[in-house]
């Protein structure tokens, strides 16, 4: 994957250039001190991934992101604060890394990126409405609807949880939505769809399925409360 440092601490970028150092399929193309520097730099060089800070200078990273938004970049955060997690989780970013960053933790955030880097999965049928056909690098794999818990937008694509593990597959939410039996599943925030059956409780405006947590966004938590077959 190709690369971009965005950082205006040169401290953090020497220490992010080190991390980069460590995976090797990523490829540093660039490091960039500013969120206007990074915006000129992707649209001459070819980048599948931004290594970047929330707090800069003018633009910060959130207002980068959104302007990159048509674009198909994996986006890493990488702060030295929390509080920007829950405006970073609306968009759909692959990580939120807090400095300073451990090798292992960026580690498993870039095995995160390259799953879905390399997924090259796509939806193909919904038979009986009973499960559903996956394409993963060539083979054909059947995944049960009835194992399905949820669904979360990521840019392009949608991860698609089981109790097993997760699924990346190169599609829409919405085409999803459409395809997926709506008596069983429901969406519940703009960047999730859930299984009603396997809804464990809700608390605090949160759904726990199977020890995963999904938000329940308000335009959606009247409908929901309908579903729930309430006693």
């Amino acid at each position: 994957m190709k690369c971009v440092i965005v950082d205006d601490n040169k401290v953090a970028r020497m220490a992010m250039v080190q991390l980069v150092s460590m995976a090797d399929d990523l490829e540093l193309v660039g490091e960039c001190e500013t969120a206007l520097e990074c915006f000129q730099l992707v649209k001459k060089e070819n980048v599948d991934l931004l290594l970047l800070d929330i707090e800069m200078p003018g633009m910060s990273g959130i207002e980068l992101t959104r302007h990159l938004a048509d674009k198909k970049f994996l986006i890493i955060f990488t702060t030295a604060k929390m509080e920007y997690a829950v405006e970073a989780f609306e968009l759909n970013v692959i990580d939120y890394l807090i400095k300073p960053i451990s090798p292992v933790r960026f580690i498993k955030s870039i095995d995160k990126a390259r799953e879905v880097f390399d997924s090259n999965n796509e939806v193909i049928d919904i038979a009986e409405k009973e499960f559903v056909f996956i394409k993963d690098s060539g083979i054909l794999k059947r995944i049960n609807i009835d194992d399905i818990l949820f669904l979360e937008a990521m840019g392009d694509y949608v991860k698609l949880h089981t109790k097993q593990k997760f699924h990346v597959i190169h599609t829409t939410l919405k085409a999803l939505e459409e395809k997926l039996p709506s008596s069983r599943f429901m969406r519940v925030h703009r960047s999730y769809i859930s299984a009603i059956n396997k809804i464990d409780f809700i608390e605090e405006g949160v759904i726990n399925a199977s020890n995963h947590f999904i938000p329940i966004a308000d335009a959606y938590r009247s409908e929901l409360q309908k579903r729930l077959n309430l006693l």
